[in-house]
């Protein structure tokens, strides 16, 4: 298309080589992708590229020289290019533009989807340029980098959420797990066991509470110690070889000892677990779990000790009811002996024999004590007040070296117990404390009420309940652990060879647990001892007059007929026969319960029934006592026994059965018979212990408890 510089220009104005380069520059535009077009100031065409047409679709007859500026205009109002609207208000708004001669830009989208790029570009005094670009793939581009962009934002904002929410979540599973953390380690600091572990260095990484504490460190501070400096080089020796093996990957478990902070004996057992490393065969660090077993190793020692003592209490007693029938056959030959020689010759070795003999009947009673099978008389004590009753006797015993504490209740303290055997009891514990004081010091005893739980009565084999606690201690030497696990034994002593026979402790054994308490012993060489025992409580009584006895001298009423005497040994069955007929009866004898029972069935006159309590052939003493009163409702009896063991639910005897307890003599026998027939008529009255058996000095410290004034509560 050929386009004029100018539509008034002449040909012959321009030279050739003008023309050339007119062409030229037409010809360059003509290969520009952008629709260019110049016009004057009025404003009409005045020359353009091929793009104009390709772009804009103007028809070639529009586009020429001189063609009003207006016209394109109209042009596209009339075609829909400005979309709709008034054409003439199209057409005024853009030439009202065209007209001002001012730069602009504008951006302008085809019906068929063409976005263009409108430039316009005045040049004074001479009119302007118009360029058009075809920015449709670029705005393309652009809305879908931004589509993108905003697609990308969208995730992104979707994705920061995301990782809100998962650091949120986080936070509260790390919250939880700090929580559970700290929930587990108060769980492992609660619970009884020992637990740490130890790295493949033998250094401690963590430890319990518990474990640190037993061993007596902060639980901050055990941390970086090494085994052998926690547990101390002795007992580190004792558990070197177990670490060694746990080396290799065994799993051990082993006992151990050591001495605590206090001076006592810690016992513990631990269970060794190897952490094996990711190679499958290096260990590099231990699991350990120990338990303190102080109190089972104390418990076990007790249990030992209980049956050792149960057995030996076993044997005790079937040889003191042996010894009580020989004793019986001596002492009562002896005293019948005694009477029809008098003064006369022989009384010298008489005397001395007879008192060896209850001497050794002293001896034997003990041996009961010890063994529980001794005759008790349970009633309410207040135990306070019997404990400061004794105080002045306890202190003339102990001497001026030794002071005496009381710690005693506020209140009644009432506990069922024999009074006289418990006086015995503390104070026999009072003089073992003065002798672990040869130099002085101070003797404690203590009364308080205790309540055992199942558990703990468990422990100390008593039933559960309430009891009366008494602690007696001593500022003494303290006793050796080898010792302190055989003081209960009987005859056995650490006194010189006779200071004593080692029978006091026993004694106090029977008696506590024979009176349904139990009794422990601490012990520390050089800090001193400390027994505890409880006795069962009792509600308080009225305090009623001790019954008189009957006269030791005194004679039984006569009897309509004979005494029916049963007893298994011969010899013993022999004394008694005598002693029954040098009080004027008339014996009828039996050699066990059966030919009893058959003498009770057939003999109407029998008067009296004494008997043995044990005896074989299926029918002892108790169950002879109980068909005697089935077939003979008014029968007097009277029991013997070397046991004087309490009576057992199964087997109770009426209250007016009594119990003479061997060995015994004439007199003993006498004064039992007149207590329970009566005395004979005009008999003098008296009052006379009737265990003629007890030694004289046995009787004096006795008095000395017994007759002691009782003063009002200590407060």
């Amino acid at each position: 298309m050929a386009r004029s510089p100018s539509p008034q220009a002449e040909p012959a104005a321009f030279t050739p080589e003008q023309l050339r380069r007119h062409d030229l520059l037409l010809a360059g535009l003509d290969l520009l992708d952008q629709a260019i077009a110049v016009f004057d100031t009025t404003p009409k065409l005045v020359t353009w590229n091929k793009a104009l047409v390709r772009l804009l679709d103007f028809p070639e007859a529009l586009v020429r020289v001189g063609t009003p500026f207006e016209a394109f205009v109209r042009f596209n109002a009339e075609r829909g290019e400005y979309g709709e609207g008034d054409i003439e208000t199209l057409v005024a708004k853009r030439m009202a533009a065209a007209r001002a001669f001012l730069p602009h830009y504008v951006e302008r989208a085809r019906p068929n989807g063409t976005v263009l790029a409108v430039r316009g570009v005045p040049i004074p005094n001479l009119g302007f340029v118009s360029l058009w670009t075809d920015i449709t793939e670029q705005r393309r581009y652009e809305a879908l980098i931004q589509q993108q962009n905003a697609q990308l934002e969208a995730r992104v904002r979707e994705r920061t959420a995301e990782l809100e929410q998962a650091n949120s979540e986080i936070d509260q599973i790390a919250g939880a797990l700090r929580r559970s953390e700290h929930r587990l380690q108060l769980i492992i600091d609660s619970i009884p066991a020992l637990i740490a572990y130890v790295d493949g260095g033998e250094i401690y990484r963590f430890a319990n509470r518990g474990y640190a504490e037993w061993f007596g460190y902060p639980k901050d501070e055990i941390v970086g110690r090494s085994i052998r400096e926690v547990v101390g080089e002795d007992a580190y020796a004792q558990i070197r070889s177990q670490v060694e093996r746990a080396r290799t990957g065994e799993r051990v478990c082993y006992e151990y000892s050591r001495v605590g902070a206090d001076g006592r004996t810690l016992h513990a057992r631990s269970v060794v677990v190897p952490e094996i490393g990711t190679d499958g065969r290096t260990v590099v660090g231990f699991f350990v779990m120990t338990t303190d077993i102080t109190e089972q190793k104390a418990n076990q020692a007790a249990l030992v000790q209980a049956q050792k003592m149960e057995a030996v209490g076993q044997l005790t007693g079937g040889l003191a009811h042996d010894f009580n029938n020989l004793l019986t056959i001596i002492i009562g030959n002896l005293s019948a002996l005694q009477q029809r020689i008098g003064a006369g010759p022989g009384a010298e070795f008489v005397d001395p024999s007879l008192q060896a003999a209850r001497r050794g009947a002293e001896l034997i009673r003990r041996l009961l004590t010890f063994s529980r099978r001794q005759s008790l008389a349970p009633t309410a004590v207040e135990v306070g007040v019997l404990v400061h009753n004794m105080t002045h006797l306890l202190a003339r015993t102990l001497g001026e070296t030794i002071r005496i504490h009381l710690r005693l209740p506020g209140e009644p303290v009432h506990a069922l117990v024999d009074p006289h055997q418990l006086e015995n009891a503390i104070l026999n514990l009072a003089i073992n404390a003065r002798d672990a004081m040869p130099v002085g010091g101070e003797l404690t005893i203590g009364v308080s009420r205790r309540q055992l739980d199942e558990a703990l009565a468990g422990v100390v084999e008593v039933a559960a309940g309430d009891y009366v606690q008494i602690d007696v201690g001593d500022t003494g030497k303290g006793i050796e652990p080898a010792v302190l696990q055989r003081v209960f034994e009987p005859f056995f002593t650490t006194k010189d060879f006779g200071s004593g026979s080692g029978l006091g402790l026993s004694m106090v054994y029977g008696f506590v647990r024979q009176s349904g308490g139990n009794i422990r012993i601490r012990s520390t060489p050089g800090r001193g001892t400390h027994v505890r025992f409880v006795l069962p409580t009792a509600a308080a009584a009225a305090v009623t007059a001790p019954e008189r006895a009957a006269p030791a001298t005194a004679r039984a009423r006569a009897l309509d007929g004979p005494v029916l005497l049963v007893e298994d040994e011969p010899e013993v069955r022999k004394v008694v026969r005598m002693q029954l007929t040098s009080l004027g009866h008339v014996v009828i004898e039996a050699a066990d319960g059966v030919e009893a029972l058959g003498l009770l069935q057939n003999v109407d006159d029998i008067a009296l029934l004494v008997s043995d309590t044990v005896m074989p052939g299926g029918i002892g003493g108790r169950e002879l006592a109980r068909r005697a009163r089935t077939l003979r409702p008014q029968l007097p009896i009277l029991l013997v026994t070397g046991y004087a063991s309490e009576a057992t639910p199964t087997d109770e005897l009426p209250a007016d059965v009594p119990t003479l307890r061997k060995p015994f003599d004439q007199a003993a026998l006498a004064g039992a018979l007149a207590a329970l027939l009566g005395p004979e008529p005009g008999a003098a009255a008296g009052v006379e212990d009737a265990s003629p058996t007890a030694p004289a000095t046995d009787r004096e410290a006795r008095s000395r408890i017994m007759n002691t004034t009782t003063e009002p509560r200590p407060q």
